[in-house]
């Protein structure tokens, strides 16, 4: 992805609301399940860390993205942005620049 792509997606990450929260028992394969199901749908995530999770959160970040196959866009205070195209080519709603 490069650079101008990630800015772009930052760009439509802005106006999205967190759609799952992260606690305190950080990354188990349900959340992991949860994000993947949301970025099928969604193709673009942003998640919210609680206070209660000790993980770094750029590790937290990182490992999520490894795990669901996705990329990692931002990670900023307590917000994680994700990104992963849908499978199939008519059925992606963003298209990058």
């Amino acid at each position: 992805m490069t650079s101008k792509q990630r800015a772009w997606l930052k760009g439509l990450a802005m106006n999205l609301d967190p759609i799952l929260q992260i606690g305190k028992s950080g990354v188990t394969p349900e959340l992991t399940d949860a994000v993947s199901e949301a970025l099928e749908a969604r193709e673009l995530v942003k998640l919210s860390i609680l206070k209660g999770c000790l993980d770094d959160h750029m590790a937290v970040a990182q490992t999520l993205a490894e795990r669901t196959r996705s990329e990692l866009v931002q990670v900023i205070g307590n917000k994680i942005v994700l990104y992963r195209p849908a499978r199939e080519e008519e059925k992606r709603k963003i298209v990058l620049p």
